[in-house]
């Protein structure tokens, strides 16, 4: 699509007017009302909020894997009715297959669409060698670390080439070191990939050091109160950690995110 100068480009990902209610048999547990969030092509976007906010719940009505109560999500001009390979998801655990080494885990989305065995071959070696796994494609899941688990899920996922990659707390089980480690190294590969990203975290800095902008949600049920743009440039190096405008973005989040938290939350009814 071109774009007339001077004009702004249509979101990549749009949510209008978003709700959430969840029933369980008398229980109605209103988790998300009235969200309206764009999503721009290219960008990292990380989504905050306090426990309970319904950050996972939005990202899995992005993935296609819960339906709407009210509202709509619009992915490149059309409706999201439901999983698609243009969505790939990454949770917090690994979801490697155990029976299968890392390269055929990776090559696993290529061969379902139909790749053929060099396509499938070369395809794995090239994202491998992205996130720096090109020396165990003939492990096992069980002969890896965490961080190294979750690298070839990050892979595999990109094996699918969505056009919005979807990330619940990725890091969120692994020691700090290999979570800062891999922070730096999914910046750069979202980086060479040029896809979009939403990550839901509940980690300030992470939110910060990675995206291209931090977007907070209120305590439940969960809508937008504030999208902060994050200018700390492309690429981050390590030390953009220590930079007084990494905390300057730090405490402005961290003083939204506490007035959320201290908001009484609605009880489910029934």
């Amino acid at each position: 699509m071109v774009v007339p100068a001077g004009a702004t480009p249509a979101p990549l990902l749009r949510v209008t007017d978003l709700s959430k209610v969840f029933v369980r048999g008398r229980q109605r547990t209103e988790a998300l009302k009235g969200l309206d969030l764009d999503v721009r092509e290219g960008e990292f976007l990380t989504l905050l909020g306090p426990s309970g906010c319904g950050k996972s719940t939005l990202l899995h009505l992005l993935g296609g894997f819960e339906t709407p109560t009210a509202g709509r999500i619009v992915l490149d001009g059309r409706p999201v009715r439901g999983p698609g390979r243009d969505r790939g998801m990454v949770f917090q655990d690994s979801t490697l297959f155990p029976w299968w080494t890392v390269a055929r885990n990776v090559g696993w989305p290529v061969v379902v669409g139909g790749g053929s065995r060099s396509a499938v071959r070369s395809r794995v070696d090239e994202l491998l060698g992205l996130v720096g796994l090109a020396d165990v494609a003939d492990a096992y899941p069980a002969e890896l670390s965490g961080g190294m688990r979750q690298r070839a899920c990050i892979a595999r996922t990109l094996a699918l080439e969505p056009r919005v990659l979807l990330m619940d707390e990725p890091f969120g089980s692994l020691d700090a070191q290999t979570r800062e480690v891999l922070q730096e190294e999914l910046g750069h590969i979202c980086e060479v990939a040029g896809t979009t990203v939403v990550f839901v975290t509940h980690d300030i800095h992470e939110a910060v050091f990675l995206g291209d902008r931090a977007a907070v949600m209120s305590a439940r049920p969960g809508r937008l109160t504030e999208v902060v743009e994050i200018g700390l440039g492309r690429p981050r190096p390590p030390d953009t950690r220590k930079s007084p405008e990494l905390l300057g973005y730090h405490n402005r989040l961290w003083d939204r995110l506490r007035a959320e938290a201290g908001r009484p939350q609605p009880q489910p009814s029934g």
